[in-house]
């Protein structure tokens, strides 16, 4: 499926949904659309991934499109109107679009028609399926070896350290299956469930459904999301703790960030604080406890200094750990 990605201003720091599909998923990228960078390229910023050319528009992107993706993840997953443009030139030359975002396309009324007009899909990944209920307590039941990734803050990097652990895994001839729970992975898989669009209730039972449906392999790697700390997003990493049940956690964190991001004024605590925290509340429904760490050292310029980082974090956790994408992730296998 050949694509554009919409990351007005914010690619690539604050376009954690485009760098996701770029380094993961199986999309021939044709552009990406920033206003801020046009003429520039994503090899600019981003070397290690799928390079692109950054476009201004959605008119400035040559060739035929199957899809425009949209490939931000505001807080509150709001639909910003200057994305409008973009969003119907891609609807007026037959391309789908796909969002993420808790503002859904396909109930904007000029979209909706544009889309008939042209035989387009508006696809809102965010939408949960109708038929969800409560858990059941039977993702304890899968044979299978169940892996969370869990976090200090959101963005500290849940999805890639899922993603890197899942490519390291087969490459041992692993047999490992991705349960997505975000926006994000649930593009790069091509279904899932955003556990953050489902009624509280539900939560559990969605990543229920999702880790018995994948059911009985090796490993089952769960994408997690927000932190049990997060004085806004708290109760759906409790809802995917829950229910997915997990054998093992990994902690993920980002070195030197000491405030939630977007709620300064609540500082993030002790990396031990968090492995206790986790590990007492999933103990009730299912025993389990943090094996490993994922640092993410993207904003450490020096390796010498990036190993240093990660290695006390490893101390602080009292658990093996790496940077997933900056170094070999062998340790946290071995320790799974």
């Amino acid at each position: 499926m050949r694509v554009a990605i919409l990351a007005h201003g914010k690619f690539p720091d604050d376009a954690k949904t485009a760098v996701g599909i770029l380094q993961y998923g199986e999309h021939d990228v044709a552009a990406v659309l920033d206003r801020d960078r046009p003429g520039e390229r994503v090899c600019d910023f981003l070397p290690d991934v799928q390079d692109a050319p950054i476009a201004g528009t959605i008119d400035d992107v040559e060739g035929p499109l199957d899809a425009l993706i949209v490939g931000i993840a505001p807080i509150g997953g709001g639909f910003d109107e200057t994305w409008r443009p973009d969003v119907v030139g891609a609807l007026e030359r037959g391309c789908d679009v796909i969002a993420g975002l808790h503002y859904f396309l396909a109930d904007d009324e000029e979209f909706r028609a544009l889309a008939d007009e042209h035989g387009c899909e508006l696809r809102d990944v965010r939408r949960p399926p109708p038929d969800l209920t409560v858990a059941a307590g039977t993702a304890r039941e899968v044979d299978a070896e169940v892996v969370l990734t869990v976090g200090t803050d959101c963005s500290t990097g849940k999805m890639t350290a899922t993603m890197e652990l899942v490519e390291a895994a087969r490459d041992r001839g692993w047999d490992a299956g991705f349960v997505p729970t975000g926006q994000t992975g649930a593009m790069i898989a091509g279904g899932g469930i955003v556990v953050d669009r489902t009624i509280s209730d539900f939560t559990a039972g969605a990543v229920e459904r999702m880790v018995t449906e994948r059911g009985d392999r090796d490993y089952l790697f769960v994408e997690g999301q927000g932190a049990i700390t997060h004085p806004a997003y708290s109760a759906v990493t409790c809802g995917i703790l829950h229910g997915a049940m997990p054998d093992a956690l990994v902690l993920c964190h980002e070195a030197g960030r000491d405030a939630i991001h977007g709620y300064e004024s609540f500082p993030i605590p002790h990396p031990s604080t968090h492995v206790a925290l986790y590990e007492d509340l999933a103990a009730p429904v299912r025993g389990t406890e943090v094996v490993a760490g994922a640092l993410n050292t993207r904003h450490v310029d020096d390796e010498a200094a990036a190993r240093e980082a990660v290695a006390d974090f490893g101390d602080a956790i009292d658990a093996p750990a790496t940077d997933p994408v900056r170094f070999d992730v062998g340790e946290v296998l071995d320790a799974l």
